[in-house]
């Protein structure tokens, strides 16, 4: 894609060492996500379950991360005919959407890659031969042993794609004879380039467990999957998939935003975070800080309503009146921000009132997790 084509806010990492760093960023982000959601737990805002099923999709976040890094290893050095790594700077600090597309693409046909690239051997064998013979870096069999790197880090799975499906987690009986489940499933926003998770506790008045049932699941999952739009409000997606699924019954809906991740050298901010972390001056692989909002809407309580022919359970759902009531769509909005330690220091000491009711969390020079309010 020529970078006449790209929009405003898109941006090719033409650079190879730039790519490098980059990746080399949100490795340690990556890790700081997963460290993250231990500390939420301690602090009494996740269950046990929910750090599990947020640290797998931060470890599926992580390892996409490393398969694009291989796929992009060496292409700032070919003259010609590669692609390079585009990325949303101004509102995500993500890659692009179409990024995430095309390494689903890929990994449906890894295999059939991997059978058509030589193996890593003959390829070393070949890269060893023409430093010594024509004393030049082998720079076409650096770039091949790149791509077999990247198919095989796709064939190995536990990947972040644009869409993770619904799965379902039985986490107990109610005392009315109804069983709860904790469904959750992600998507990368075509719109804001961030990674986004979906969390649902859900209770289910039906004849057969909802996972097993060959009728409802499905739909579910189509159904919540296509809700997934980051424009649409909690108070929305809660009250389509109750009004269509009678005896699903949402008692809790959060959506966690993964992003966006801003940083001096990669990405174009304004305001207050922008003087954080100029004058941070943190060094090159601290020189971050991601956002991570929580959007989280309850059950208050539960209204019947009668028809002609039928008896309709409906959840009426509690709105914080201090936040936007029926405007926001959600009980609570809490925002996050991961920081190294550098940057939260910059943070604290120019106290911007807009970051007072930020939660931080900060990774210490020992790597721990530690919660600033």
């Amino acid at each position: 894609m020529p970078e006449t084509d790209l929009t405003d806010d898109h941006k090719l990492l033409d650079d190879d060492l730039a790519a490098r760093r980059y990746f080399r960023k949100f490795d340690r982000i990556t890790k700081m996500m997963i460290g993250a959601a231990g500390a939420m737990r301690g602090d009494g805002g996740l269950s046990a379950l929910d750090q599990e099923v947020l640290e797998g999709y931060a470890s599926a976040i992580a390892a996409t991360f490393k398969a694009l890094s291989m796929k992009y290893l060496v292409s700032g050095r070919l003259k010609s005919g590669a692609r390079h790594l585009t990325i949303d700077f101004h509102e995500s600090g993500f890659p692009v959407f179409q990024e995430i597309v095309t390494l689903a693409n890929d990994a449906a046909q890894a295999a059939t890659h991997l059978k058509s690239l030589p193996d890593p051997d003959r390829l070393k064998d070949e890269m060893v031969k023409i430093i010594i013979s024509e004393r030049r870096p082998p720079v076409e069999l650096q770039y091949a042993m790149s791509q077999r790197l990247y198919f095989q880090r796709l064939a190995e799975g536990g990947l972040f794609f644009a869409q993770m499906h619904p799965e379902a987690r039985w986490t107990g009986d109610q005392p009315n004879g109804r069983r709860r489940f904790l469904l959750h499933w992600a998507v990368y926003d075509s719109q804001m380039n961030v990674p986004v998770v979906y969390l649902m506790e859900c209770d289910d008045s039906g004849r057969r467990a909802l996972p097993k049932d060959e009728g409802r699941w499905p739909a579910a999952q189509a159904h919540l999957l296509a809700q997934s739009v980051g424009g649409l409000k909690l108070l929305t997606i809660a009250r389509g998939f109750d009004s269509d699924f009678p005896d699903l019954h949402p008692k809790r809906l959060r959506r966690f935003f993964l992003g966006p991740m801003y940083s001096s050298a990669y990405t174009l901010q304004t305001g207050p975070i922008r003087d954080v972390l100029l004058e941070a001056k943190a060094s090159e692989g601290d020189d971050w800080a991601l956002a991570w909002t929580v959007e989280e809407l309850e059950s208050e309580r539960t209204e019947v309503e009668n028809g002609w022919f039928s008896r309709a359970e409906r959840e009426v759902f509690r709105l914080d009146p201090l936040t936007g009531g029926p405007d926001q769509g959600a009980s609570r909005i809490v925002r996050n921000m991961l920081l190294p330690e550098r940057v939260f220091q910059s943070l604290a000491e120019k106290d911007p009132s807009g970051f007072r009711a930020v939660r931080k969390y900060v990774a210490n020079r020992q790597g721990r997790i530690i919660q600033h309010d």
